[in-house]
């Protein structure tokens, strides 16, 4: 592990899928830039499995198993976290998606139940974690931040895929919000916008008629998610909160004769 200090001793949590896909990779990299990491992940297999990795490069992790969609258990994470690392810095959400939840269907095909499915698993946990981790990092006092995971299809519009895009836009909302009602205290929210990301989790690649649409012409890597969602938590965007960066090789900028 080559090791840098741009993270040096930040506190962090790694939240929802931390064992795996850009969760893992999230989980890694923090690491190597010198954060100490709570691998949070609803399956202990996965979270060991990236902590074992991280302390054979000399990083510094531990594990923390639970459901973030579950309100207690989410909870529980959080004291785990706080236990073991003595507090937080800095917490990363990162769990959210369409495809492996729900079916892509018009707008006007979504049942009720697949619009709480998709609010459970991109907008709820994540409302329920800010409000936890603000509690922390008032009760403790000094700079905090908040990273999450979004989406492009957030600042678009996603055919077939409302529920999803619906989500994500409430996801750039609640981060402004609670980036001006904590600005005073230096605690931070900001936002990845990602695009068509590649991980193993998606089965490597998002769907390859995806690459015409991208005038980069390439799926983004958890390496490009990985450096915008550090240099968020650094020191370095220390004057930057309620903002969504977006990370998509030009999709969301594609004009109509691109």
């Amino acid at each position: 592990m080559n090791r840098t200090t741009r993270l040096d001793g930040k506190r962090t949590l790694i939240l929802g899928g931390g064992g795996a896909g850009i969760g893992r990779g999230l989980s890694e990299r923090f690491a190597r830039e010198g954060a100490v990491v709570a691998v949070a992940d609803v399956d202990p297999v996965r979270a060991d499995a990236a902590v074992g990795a991280i302390s054979e490069a000399s990083g510094s992790a531990v594990a923390v198993v639970g459901d973030v969609r579950d309100a207690d258990q989410l909870t529980a994470i959080f004291d785990q976290a706080v236990e073991l690392l003595g507090g937080l810095d800095t917490v990363v959400t990162v769990v959210g998606g369409q495809v492996a939840f729900v079916p892509a269907v018009p707008s006007h095909e979504i049942s009720d139940a697949d619009w709480d499915t998709m609010y459970e698993i991109n907008l709820r946990y994540v409302a329920r974690a800010a409000r936890r981790a603000v509690q922390i990092f008032r009760t403790q006092g000094g700079p905090a931040s908040i990273v999450s995971v979004g989406s492009v299809a957030g600042v678009m519009a996603a055919p077939h895929q409302a529920g999803y895009g619906v989500m994500k836009a409430g996801l750039l909302s609640l981060a402004r919000t609670v980036a001006a009602e904590n600005a005073d205290r230096g605690i931070r929210m900001n936002v990845v916008v990602a695009g068509a990301i590649a991980t193993a989790v998606a089965n490597d690649e998002p769907g390859s008629g995806w690459i015409d649409e991208i005038p980069m012409g390439r799926h983004g890597s958890v390496a490009d998610v990985a450096h915008a969602a550090v240099y968020l938590a650094s020191d370095e965007a220390s004057y930057v909160t309620g903002q969504g960066l977006v990370v998509d090789g030009g999709v969301s900028v594609r004009g109509p004769f691109g």
